[in-house]
C-alpha cells in the first residue's frame, strides 16, 4: 500500500467520543450513535451489603469487623484457608447471619439466595419497603469520570447454563449456528473472491455550517445541503449513517449519527477489491492507469431525485412504514470533437478500460461503467406517504433550479485547497480546481486527485462559478415549477404509484429495540426525531495504528479471533462498513476505515433534542448518576448471523444479574409511557424517544429463561450484512468463532466485569 488511509474524523468518533464523555462504572452513555408517575420510585439503587456491617456492629464479639465484605480483597480472603469460627464471624458467608441481617431492619434490601442475583432498593423495592426507603437518593461516589466506586454486592451472572457450550446456547436462544443457511451468500465472479468498494468518480462534497467541519469543499456548483432533510420535517428515520451528502455530521449531533465527513460522489468505474490475492487491483495499478490517460473536464447534469431500492421494512414487520434509498440521478454530458462519432466521455471510458487491462487489473473490477448517481441516504422511512411526496417535490424543485442554472451541465470543482489522502494534513495540500476525477479508497477516503488535460473555457468557467459568485438568486426566483418527471425509478418504494401509508406510532412494540441499524427506526408516540444514543458497555480496544488509536475500555476480550480479515470464509460486506471492531488501514475490500466501536447497547434513549421529544445529554448523565449500580458482569454465549445478515456476538441475557436489574430500572426511570405504565425519576426528566417501555423488564427479554417479548438482549454487532462464499463457508466460520467463545465461557464461567487498569479497574 502506497499511503496509509483513514476516515476523516474529528479527534474521536461519535460513539467513542461519547463513551469517553461520562463513565458510569462499566456503563457508558453513547451518542452517535412527561408523564404522570405511577411507580413509587425516585431513583434506582442496587442492594449493598450494609446489612452485614449492621450485623457485625450488633455482635461485639465479631473478630474481623475490619475485613472487606466485597470487591477483589473480599474475594481474595474467601480463597484463604481460615477456621470455621472466623468464617462464621465474617458476617458474609453464614446463611443464618445473612438471614438475621436481612431482617434486622424493615428498610433493608431483599437478597436472593443465589449468589448471582441482585436486588434493588427503591427501584425494585419489596412490598415491605418503607416510604423512607423509597425517598433515599443514592449518590454518585466517584472521584473522576473514569473511576466510579460501584456499589458493594455479589454481581456475578449467568450460572444457570454454566455447563452449556456455545452451540448449545445458540440452540437455547433459538438461533442457527451450524447449518450456514443464512440470507447473505454471494454468487458472482468466481475469479473474484473479495468484493470491494474502491472506485474512480466525481466528488460532490461540500463543507457547511451544520455539517462536519472536516468535510471537503470540492463542489461549488451544487448546494447539496438544499436537498436533504436535516430538520426531519419529512423524514422519520434513516440508517445509522444518515445523510451521506450535504456536509456530513458534527460530533454529538442530536440524531446521534456518526460524525462522518461528507462523502457525496458519483462512481464512474467500480474498481472493487484492491487486494490482488483475491482478484483485486492494487492502488498502484489504478494510479498507473489513470496517470497514463488524458481527459477533458466533464460536465455533470442533474436529472432528478428519486426514492426506491433498499427494500427494508419495519424492523421485520412488513406492516411497518416502508423504507428505501434516496438517490440523486445525474448524467455525464456528451460532447463531441469535430468529425467524431464517439463522445469524449465514451472515448475516455474505452481508454480507461484499456489502461486498466494494460496494468493487469483484476477480475473484481467492473467490466462496464456505472450509471451515474449520488447515493444520498439509505434505509429512509418517511412519516407518511404525504410527507414523502412533499419531500420529493421540494428537492426536485431545487433540482429544477439547478437545471435552469446549468442547462448544459456544469464542470464540478472549487477554488479551494485540500489534502489527499485526508490524514496527510497541510503537507500534501493542493489546489483543487475544476474537472478533477478522484480515486476513492472508500466513500469517505479520497487518496488521489487526477486533473484534466486543460483549463476551463470562458463559458465553462462562467457556469462553474455562478453559484459561488452569488449569481444564483435570479434562477431561484424564476423557477417555480418542475418540468421533468421525477416519479420514476425501480422498486416498490419509488415516488410514483406509492400506496397511501402513515406511520402509526401506536404500532410500536418493545421488541423494536433489537433493531437493524442498516434501516430506519419506527418511532414511538410523540417522538419527532430518531436518535442513536444509548446506554451501553464499551468494549473497544486500542489499536496498533497511531492513525486509528482509541481508548481501550477493556482487556478481557480480544475480538480479533472472531474476524475473517483474510476473507477465508466470507466474500463481501453488504454496506460501506467492514468490521465494526476496527477496520484495517488499506483493507482490500475498501470498507470505511472505522475506529474500533465495539460495544453492547443496553438501553436506546433516542434523540438528545428535547424540542423533538427527546432528552438532553446532560440530563441523561444526571439520570445515569442517580443509578447506584454494582459491577456489571457479562458472559459471551455464541456467535450467529441474524435474519438481516449481521454477524453478532450474543451475551447471556441473565435477568437476575446486575445488568438485568440495571436495564429494568432504566425502563422504570426513562422508558416511554406504554400500556398504562409510566416512568418516574426524582429529576422529572423524561423522553418520548426511548426504544424501551416503562413497563419493560429484563425478564421479558431474549433467552430461554425470559419471555422474548421485551428489549433486553445484550448483543455486540461484529459486521453488517456479511456475504459468505457458500453455506459451507458460513457454517465453518460460525463453528470457528464458537469454538473460541467456548474458551471464553470456560475462562469466565460466571461472567466477567470488563475494564482496564485505567478505565473501570474493578469492572
Amino acid at each position: 500500500m502506497t499511503q496509509a488511509m483513514t476516515t476523516r474524523h474529528p479527534p474521536l468518533s461519535s460513539k467513542i467520543a461519547s463513551l469517553a464523555a461520562i463513565s458510569l462504572g462499566s456503563l457508558a452513555i453513547s451518542t452517535f450513535s412527561a408523564s404522570s408517575p405511577s411507580l413509587p420510585i425516585a431513583s434506582a439503587k442496587l442492594a449493598d451489603r450494609g446489612r452485614v456491617q449492621a450485623a457485625r456492629k450488633k455482635n461485639p464479639n465479631a473478630k474481623k469487623q475490619w475485613q472487606p465484605i466485597a470487591g477483589s480483597k473480599y474475594r481474595g480472603n474467601r480463597n484463604r484457608r481460615v477456621d470455621d469460627d472466623d468464617d462464621n464471624n465474617d458476617g458474609g458467608m453464614d446463611s443464618s447471619k445473612i438471614s438475621s441481617a436481612s431482617s434486622f431492619s424493615s428498610s433493608s434490601s431483599t437478597y436472593s439466595s443465589s449468589s448471582s442475583s441482585l436486588s434493588l432498593s427503591s427501584a425494585m423495592s419489596s412490598p415491605l419497603s418503607t416510604p423512607q426507603q423509597d425517598q433515599q437518593t443514592p449518590s454518585f461516589r466517584g472521584t473522576s469520570q473514569t473511576h466510579r466506586h460501584l456499589s458493594s454486592q455479589l454481581t456475578g451472572c449467568c450460572t444457570s447454563y454454566i455447563s452449556y457450550s456455545a452451540a448449545e446456547m445458540c440452540a437455547a436462544y433459538g438461533q442457527d449456528c451450524e447449518s450456514g443457511e443464512q440470507p447473505s451468500h454471494d454468487s458472482g465472479d468466481d475469479d473474484c473472491s473479495q468484493a470491494g468498494l474502491s472506485f474512480i468518480g466525481v466528488s460532490f462534497s461540500v463543507n457547511t455550517a451544520l455539517g462536519n467541519p472536516y468535510s471537503y469543499q470540492l463542489c461549488d456548483q451544487y448546494p447539496m445541503e438544499n436537498i436533504i432533510d436535516r430538520n426531519y420535517d419529512y423524514v422519520m428515520s434513516m440508517d445509522e449513517d444518515g445523510w451521506l451528502v450535504g456536509g456530513g455530521y458534527k460530533s454529538f449531533d442530536y440524531s446521534g449519527k456518526m460524525p462522518y465527513i461528507d462523502s457525496s460522489h458519483t462512481e464512474l468505474l467500480r474498481i472493487g477489491s484492491v487486494d490482488p490475492e483475491y482478484g483485486g487491483t492494487t492502488i498502484e495499478q489504478v494510479y498507473s492507469a489513470m496517470d497514463s490517460l488524458s481527459f477533458p473536464p466533464f460536465s455533470i447534469f442533474p436529472e432528478y431525485v428519486k426514492g426506491g431500492g433498499g427494500g427494508h421494512s419495519g424492523d421485520g414487520d412488513d406492516k411497518g412504514v416502508p423504507s428505501g434509498d434516496v438517490t440523486l440521478i445525474v448524467s455525464v454530458v456528451d460532447t463531441y470533437e469535430d468529425g467524431e462519432s464517439y463522445s469524449t466521455y465514451e472515448e475516455f471510458l474505452d481508454d480507461l478500460f484499456d489502461a486498466m487491462d494494460a496494468v493487469g487489473g483484476g477480475p473484481c473490477m467492473d467490466d462496464h461503467d456505472t450509471d451515474p448517481h449520488v447515493s444520498m441516504a439509505r434505509g429512509v422511512k418517511f412519516k407518511s406517504s404525504y410527507h414523502q411526496q412533499q419531500y420529493f417535490y421540494k428537492v426536485n424543485l431545487e433540482v429544477a433550479v439547478w437545471q435552469a442554472m446549468y442547462p448544459k451541465g456544469v464542470v464540478i470543482g472549487s477554488k479551494g485547497y485540500a489534502s489527499f489522502p485526508p490524514d496527510t494534513g497541510s503537507k500534501n495540500k493542493m489546489y483543487i480546481g475544476y474537472g478533477n476525477l478522484y480515486f476513492f479508497f472508500d466513500r469517505a477516503n479520497i487518496t488521489k486527485a487526477f486533473m484534466p488535460n486543460r483549463e476551463l473555457t470562458s463559458t465553462e468557467s462562467y457556469y462553474a462559478t455562478i453559484y459561488s459568485s452569488g449569481k444564483s438568486k435570479q434562477y431561484y426566483e424564476s423557477t417555480t415549477k418542475i418540468n421533468f418527471n421525477y416519479n420514476r425509478g425501480s422498486g416498490s418504494n419509488d415516488n410514483n404509484n406509492q400506496q397511501y401509508y402513515e406511520h402509526n406510532p401506536y404500532g410500536w412494540n418493545a421488541r423494536m429495540a433489537k433493531h437493524d441499524m442498516t434501516d430506519g427506526w419506527d418511532l414511538p408516540p410523540d417522538c419527532q426525531q430518531e436518535g442513536e444514543t444509548f446506554f451501553g458497555i464499551p468494549l473497544s480496544r486500542k489499536s496498533d495504528s497511531k492513525l486509528l488509536t482509541t481508548t481501550s475500555f477493556q482487556d478481557q476480550f480480544d475480538f480479533e479471533y472472531l474476524l475473517d480479515r483474510n476473507f477465508t470464509y466470507m466474500k463481501k460486506f453488504g454496506t460501506n462498513h467492514g468490521w465494526l471492531v476496527g477496520e484495517e488501514l488499506g483493507n482490500g475490500a475498501g470498507s470505511i476505515v472505522d475506529k474500533d466501536t465495539a460495544h453492547i447497547p443496553i438501553f436506546y434513549t433516542g434523540t438528545t433534542n428535547p424540542a423533538m421529544g427527546g432528552i438532553s445529554l446532560e440530563d441523561l448523565i444526571k439520570i445515569g448518576k442517580k443509578i447506584d449500580f454494582g459491577t456489571l458482569y457479562i458472559k459471551p454465549a455464541f456467535v450467529f448471523q441474524d435474519d438481516d445478515g449481521s454477524i453478532k456476538l450474543q451475551f447471556e441475557a441473565d435477568a437476575n444479574s446486575a445488568l438485568g436489574y440495571l436495564y429494568s430500572n432504566l425502563c422504570k426511570m426513562i422508558g416511554i409511557s406504554w400500556n398504562y405504565e409510566s416512568p418516574f425519576n426524582d429529576l422529572g426528566k423524561y423522553t418520548n424517544c426511548a426504544m424501551h417501555a416503562a413497563g419493560d423488564r429484563a425478564k421479558y427479554g431474549c433467552g430461554p429463561d425470559n419471555a422474548n417479548s421485551g428489549g433486553f438482549c445484550p448483543q455486540m454487532t461484529l459486521a453488517y450484512r456479511v456475504g459468505f462464499q457458500s453455506e459451507e463457508h458460513a457454517a465453518a466460520y460460525l463453528d470457528r468463532c464458537n469454538n473460541y467463545v467456548d474458551y471464553w465461557r470456560s475462562l469466565y464461567p460466571s461472567g466477567v466485569a470488563v475494564g482496564t487498569s485505567t478505565f473501570c479497574p474493578d469492572g
